[in-house]
């Protein structure tokens, strides 16, 4: 098999395994059991696909190999406590069950999604649960989404296991007023599982489409479910006005093409259509979320045929409100570029400072980014030099750092014989 087939297994084998660990969940009701099962499935899957080629139904392949680990170590938890009859009861239950039609149609990654999602979880240890659970994001990517260390993360992603397991939470949709418990963490899953897949924190891809597109697949059953609910509307929107970029993002060797410098003929037209509309009827409902303004702000840098005719004024505005209900960082620096926009680069460099002083983005790499780009447009190139310099060395994306590098190498190219060296 050759490279390009083993990333295809690989890339399969991402997309497949939350459906795997939806199905072995339910039929063994044991969410950590479970999951290292699948991981056994996985591995094996990874060693014997690109020898032995791709199953025809891979899906239940995965399954049926999980499941007999499952009932391997129900086998030999029994045997030790002397119940062989209890034992090969249940195996004999899950062995003799065949991997039916309905089985491989019924979309158990919803359902592992609100699972996840449960109300005994903290909200920052469901969502954190989730990402690992359905998005398929390392301790790391999901310790980089929430800024705090790993070693943090894994603790918090362990104690949610076994609440999870403690809970007896049974395996099946949510109804009522706990559907609506879960869904604030579901929507928060879902935003962050995309954001990954379409700007990946670390490694050689800028984007990660398997995640983007599963995101967007279940946000679509989400809003299926709930249609009503302007949230959930204004977050499929936000994910297709943002994806409609995609195929713009990225120059043939895989460079980083900054939004102003898009070829916007390449945008979907068909995905910013569905968005706008999806937005459009969500606002007028009265709640207006987090959601639906950054669906309403990709809207207007989507419906910009260039650049210049972007209305910024109208996206500070957005931001403004936007500032008012959130408490994110990233939403704070989203409006200082706004706001240089608008008034100019000073103005925005003036309302870095606060995030200076914020520890969640302390040595973030985008924030060093952002001010270097407001201090080359403020004319000071030197500083804006070191800046994109110190922004590439603070991130893990390989595409980030080969543009913020280019970015500096321009300046200094640019520079008059001795300006940088002075302000090294």
């Amino acid at each position: 098999m050759s490279s390009s087939e083993s990333e295809a297994v690989e890339v399969l084998l991402r997309e497949l395994a939350p459906q795997v660990l939806g199905a072995v969940v339910r039929r063994f009701r044991d969410f950590p059991a479970a999951e290292d099962a699948v991981q056994e499935a996985l591995l094996a899957a990874a060693l014997q696909w690109p020898k032995e080629g791709v199953p025809d139904n891979s899906r239940a392949w995965l399954i049926q190999v999980a499941s007999r680990r499952m009932t391997d170590s129900i086998r030999s938890d029994v045997a030790r406590r002397r119940r062989e009859t209890e034992a090969y009861a249940v195996a004999g239950e899950t062995t003799s069950e065949p991997v039916v039609e309905d089985d491989i149609a019924q979309d158990d990654t919803l359902v592992l999604l609100f699972m996840c999602c449960h109300p005994a979880l903290t909200p920052s240890s469901a969502i954190a649960l989730t990402l690992r659970a359905v998005g398929g994001l390392t301790t790391a990517e999901i310790a980089k989404a929430f800024l705090v260390p790993e070693a943090t993360l894994a603790q918090r992603i362990s104690r949610a296991k076994a609440t999870v397991k403690a809970s007896g939470v049974p395996f099946s949709l949510p109804a009522g007023s706990e559907r609506t418990d879960r869904l604030r963490s579901v929507l928060h899953v879902l935003y962050l599982i995309f954001n990954e897949g379409y700007t990946s924190s670390e490694g050689p891809q800028l984007m990660r489409a398997d995640l983007s597109n599963e995101a967007i697949r279940l946000a679509r059953l989400i809003y299926q479910l709930l249609p009503s609910d302007p949230e959930v509307a204004g977050l499929l929107a936000l994910m297709l006005l943002t994806d409609a970029r995609r195929s713009a993002r990225t120059a043939p060797g895989g460079e980083l093409i900054p939004l102003a410098e898009q070829d916007r003929r390449l945008w979907d037209q068909r995905a910013i259509r569905e968005g706008v509309a999806l937005v459009s009827s969500a606002l007028p409902k009265g709640a207006v979320g987090p959601y639906q303004l950054q669906a309403a702000i990709a809207a207007i840098h989507d419906e910009a045929a260039v650049p210049e005719d972007t209305d910024w004024p109208q996206i500070l505005a957005l931001y403004d409100l936007l500032k008012r209900m959130s408490d994110n960082p990233m939403v704070v620096l989203n409006h200082a570029i706004a706001t240089a926009m608008v008034q100019g680069p000073s103005a925005g460099l003036a309302l870095l400072d606060a995030l200076d002083r914020d520890g969640r983005l302390a040595g973030h790499h985008r924030l060093e980014a952002v001010r270097a780009h407001l201090l080359e447009r403020a004319g000071d190139r030197s500083a804006a030099i070191a800046h994109y310099r110190l922004a590439a060395a603070r991130t893990t994306s390989l595409p980030e750092r080969n543009y913020l590098m280019t970015q500096a190498a321009r300046l200094a190219a640019d520079a008059t014989p001795g300006q940088e060296t002075s302000n090294q």
